[in-house]
């Protein structure tokens, strides 16, 4: 299938899923969930992330 195949074949997939989303509520619900689980799981690398560079912080400070 040529590039142009599949770009046209993204967006019907995508057209799908949008009227599914917006017509069914078992559909929205599943996509509230899953915006909800990727947002703690961001949360939660950000805060280790800061955590981590608390710790590399600390650790090459000059002693004196």
């Amino acid at each position: 299938m040529s590039k142009f195949g599949w770009f046209v074949a993204g967006i019907g997939l995508g057209a799908l899923a949008l009227v599914q989303i917006r017509d069914n509520p078992r559909a929205q619900e599943a996509v509230d969930e899953i915006r909800t689980a990727a947002k703690d799981f961001s949360s939660s690398i950000a805060d280790g992330y800061q955590e981590r560079q608390a710790e590399i912080a600390k650790a090459n400070k000059p002693k004196k």
